[in-house]
Parts: structure tokens; C-alpha cells; sequence
């Protein structure tokens, strides 16, 4: 898929009182200081970290992350093997330093996952061990879940080892620089073969009918003179491969669970065949070719979401990934064991420093690759772990989507009246959303010729921070 460039507006906001996002936090609850207890813990487990027998630490690994990056969750190291390749992939050993049952648990469990803020960081844990003791540091001796997956010429897992190890990453690398030694054919050699794999899987993933749609993220980011700006960003072809590498992981731990009766699945039903119907009729309107016999997936693979008409069609198929879920079975497993999205069965067991469920997936994995009954305990809480999942997903996509609102009300303060050229990308009954052209800026639009993957003017009415709400009226045809 052909990424869209990052769009980094250069509009200054208007005067006046900056979006609160502390305030955004308090209104949805979201745990801010940890608990003495709590901290008290993370310091004893973090001085005293327990470490596997098993040497693993001459296996040269390395970590890819965003820049400035803390809490280190996977190490990885690549290599060919005969035909094939040899995927080992290091996980921060969690369960070494949070003991079922204790405060750090119990904590845990009541946030569920690390929350971003543009400015702070809601962490799942206590920064001693997320960007301490229980992090892939560089340099350091941590304790890990190793993963090493044998995979053949076509991609596919021949062989799949999973034990605890000791591990000491070389070096803590971030993702525009290690694209930049990609596309300088420069990369080190841990990731020397990432373009190779990461492109293998991805297709692999076509074949299977995954879906992924690929669209840039609005983001809230800093500004030089101390304010807020939205962009719109795209992946890096680098982080895609990388996250190939996650998702083999995840296949590999979910075929695990259920050969093994017992798990915790991320699971997606198919997409609806009304829902395909749907966006195969919307396709020609919006300058989408559909081929006879394509799934949706091959389809949304080659699209460019930089123009107008496929970011609508793009913002039409979130459709076909509804129904997102945690599904824990103990025993026969799930009647729909597989995530629509990665065309395969699927569990979260790669960011367990900064998501719950992944300790928990980690921990039942590692029992059944040593040919153990998982802890009762452990299976215990999994019938659990999707509620405190739902929860924690849910004030997080609250709270992210507070965060936009305030910051797009804010950047338009003032600006009432005036008019704007926008892509039109959903639209019914004269109600519709728009994207404008110079700024990362999604809004309603009302107006009854509004037409998906048109390119409109559209007047300012409302721009309300208080309320978080920005509203267009259409005025033409751009």
C-alpha cells in the first residue's frame, strides 16, 4: 500500500485558553499517581529482578521503537536459515517481576493498558520497571520470553520454540533512522533481513485475506512555540515489517492456546457479506478498481490514501472490522477463533509492559510450549481479562478522542465564517464528515450534496473548546 506523507500544518491557533487535556484525563477516570503500595513493590521486585537460567545473552538482538522510546517491550534478531528464515524474537518477561495476585497486579489490572497523552504517558506500570528493570534496555541484562520461530521459503512456521531466557539487547534503534538504512541499504545486521521477512508476511497476510486498512492517524503534537498542532501520519514502510514480525508472534502463541485448550484470543469476526456487498457497488464511484474475484483485503492493499476517493472508500471499509473482542476459553475453544484483520487466529502476547492481557497470554504460552498445565490461578483470571480489556479500551479511544476534539476546536477558534477546501469522506441523509485540505482536521458537515471522495468548501459555523466540537456547513464544489 502506497502510505500518505505526513501533513504537518503550519497554523497558528488562535488566542486563547489551550486545550486542557489533564482535565480531559480526570473526566474519564484515568489513573494518574500510582498507589504507595504499588510503588513500593515495582522498588523491591525492580532490585531484586528474578533472571531464567537459560544464556541467551550472546544472541545479538536489538529493539525498534518510536524515538525516545522507554518502556522496551520486544528485541529482535533475524537471520536465513536454509530457504527460510529464523525469527527470534525477545518479549520483556513481565511475569518475572509482577507476581499474580499482588499489588502490582491488582494495579494493573485497573488501568489495563499504558495511556498517551501529547503531554504525558499513563503508564501500566511503575516507571522503576516499564522504563527500568522489566524494559529491553540496551546494554542490559533482563529477563525475556524468547520466541524463535523457523519459518520456510513461503513464510509459513515449521518450527516454534518459546522459553524463558536472559537477553541483553545491542542497541535501541527508532524507526526513521533504521528507514533510513533501509533505504540506503545500510541496515544492521540484526535487521538486515527485515525488508525480505516483513514483505514475505505481508504476503502472506494478502493470501490469507487479512485486512489492514492503512490509514494515517491524526495526532496532537507540540509545537516549537509551546502549543498544539494536528498531523496526519502514515506508517513507515519499516514499521509495517516490524509489525509483521508481532503478528507472526501472535499467530504463533494463538495456535499454541488452542492446540493446548486454553487461552486468550483477540478475535475479529469476518467481515459481513453485506458489508462487502456494500463497498464493492461504492468502489467505482469513488475511482477504486475491484477485480473479479479479489477479496476486500487484496483490494485495500493498493490503495493510496492520499487521494480523495480512496481515503473516503478506506473510511467506508472500517465496516468490515467491527466486533472486536477478547474471547478466553478453557477447554473447547472458540465456535470464531480468528481475527478478521490478521486472516488467522490471533492473541496479544508482544507489549506486555504496556497491555495487560499480554502477561496473562505470555504467561499461559510459556506453560504450554514447557508442556505444563498453566497456573490455576492464571486460568483463573483469563474468563476476567476481557471486561478490564473492554473497559480499558473504551476510556482510551474516550479520551484519544477528546484529546482531537479539543485540539481541533482550538486550532479554528476564531475562525468562524470562514471557508475551507475539504475532502468529503462519509456522507447520508445531508449529514456527513469532511477532512480539511490544510489541516489534519476531521469535522461534521451538513449539507445535502455531500458526496463521498468529493473535494467541497465548507464553512466554519462552530468552534466550541469547551464543548469539543467543530461543525462545517457545505457552501460548494471546491
Amino acid at each position: 500500500m502506497v502510505r500518505a506523507p505526513i501533513r504537518v500544518p503550519r497554523w497558528p491557533a488562535a488566542a486563547g485558553e489551550e486545550p486542557d487535556f489533564a482535565a480531559i484525563r480526570a473526566e474519564f477516570d484515568v489513573p494518574e499517581e500510582f498507589p504507595a503500595a504499588v510503588l513500593a513493590e515495582a522498588e523491591r521486585r525492580a532490585a531484586q529482578p528474578r533472571l531464567p537460567e537459560l544464556d541467551a545473552t550472546d544472541l545479538p538482538l536489538v529493539t525498534l521503537d518510536p524515538v525516545g522510546s522507554r518502556d522496551l517491550d520486544q528485541a529482535v534478531h533475524l537471520a536465513a536459515r536454509g530457504d527460510g528464515y529464523r525469527v527470534s524474537y525477545a518479549i520483556a518477561d513481565v511475569g518475572a517481576v509482577v507476581e499474580l495476585g499482588g499489588a502490582l497486579d491488582g494495579e494493573a489490572r485497573r488501568r489495563g493498558q499504558t495511556l498517551y497523552s501529547p503531554d504525558s504517558r499513563t503508564p501500566l506500570h511503575p516507571a522503576v520497571l516499564s522504563e527500568g528493570a522489566a524494559s529491553l534496555l540496551p546494554g542490559e541484562l533482563r529477563a525475556a520470553a524468547l520466541w524463535t520461530v523457523d519459518l520456510d521459503g513461503d513464510g509459513e512456521p515449521v518450527r516454534v520454540d518459546l522459553r524463558r531466557a536472559r537477553v541483553r539487547s545491542r542497541a535501541q534503534l527508532d524507526y526513521p533512522s533504521v528507514q533510513a538504512q533501509a533505504d540506503a541499504g545500510t541496515l544492521p545486521g540484526p535487521l538486515a533481513l527485515l525488508p525480505a521477512v516483513g514483505a514475505l508476511l505481508q504476503r502472506r497476510a494478502a493470501e490469507r485475506g487479512a485486512i489492514e486498512l492503512g490509514t494515517p492517524d491524526q495526532e496532537v503534537q507540540a509545537t516549537p512555540d509551546g502549543g498544539w498542532t494536528l498531523v496526519l501520519r502514515g506508517d513507515l514502510p519499516v514499521e509495517d515489517w516490524n509489525a509483521e514480525i508481532s503478528l507472526l508472534t501472535g499467530r504463533c502463541a494463538a495456535m499454541l492456546m488452542l492446540d493446548g485448550g486454553v487461552g486468550l484470543l483477540r478475535t475479529l469476526p469476518p467481515a459481513r457479506p453485506r458489508d462487502v456487498d456494500r463497498l464493492r457497488l461504492l468502489a467505482p464511484a469513488l475511482g477504486v478498481d475491484w477485480p473479479d474475484g479479489a477479496g476486500p483485503g487484496a483490494v485495500i492493499a493498493g490503495l493510496d490514501p492520499s487521494r480523495p476517493g480512496h481515503a473516503a472508500f478506506l473510511e467506508e471499509a472500517v465496516t468490515l472490522l467491527r466486533g472486536a473482542a477478547y474471547t478466553a476459553f478453557d477447554g473447547p475453544p472458540p465456535d470464531e477463533p480468528g481475527h478478521g484483520g490478521v486472516g488467522a487466529p490471533y492473541a496479544h502476547v508482544t507489549a506486555p509492559l504496556r497491555r495487560l492481557v499480554d502477561r496473562f497470554g505470555t504467561e499461559v504460552c510459556l506453560a504450554l510450549a514447557a508442556g505444563r498445565e498453566p497456573d490455576p490461578g492464571l486460568r483463573a483470571a483469563l474468563p476476567e481479562l476481557p471486561a478490564l480489556m473492554a473497559a480499558s479500551d473504551r476510556r482510551t479511544r474516550d479520551v484519544e478522542r477528546a484529546v482531537l476534539d479539543a485540539t481541533e476546536a482550538w486550532l479554528l477558534r476564531g475562525r468562524e465564517g470562514q471557508l475551507f477546501s475539504a475532502v468529503v469522506v462519509d456522507a447520508e441523509d445531508g449529514r456527513g464528515t469532511v477532512v480539511l485540505d490544510d489541516l489534519a482536521i476531521r469535522g461534521r458537515c451538513t449539507g445535502e450534496q455531500l458526496r463521498p471522495g468529493t473535494r467541497v468548501r465548507v464553512r466554519l459555523e462552530q468552534a466550541d473548546v469547551a464543548g469539543r466540537t467543530v461543525r462545517f456547513a457545505l457552501e460548494g464544489a471546491a
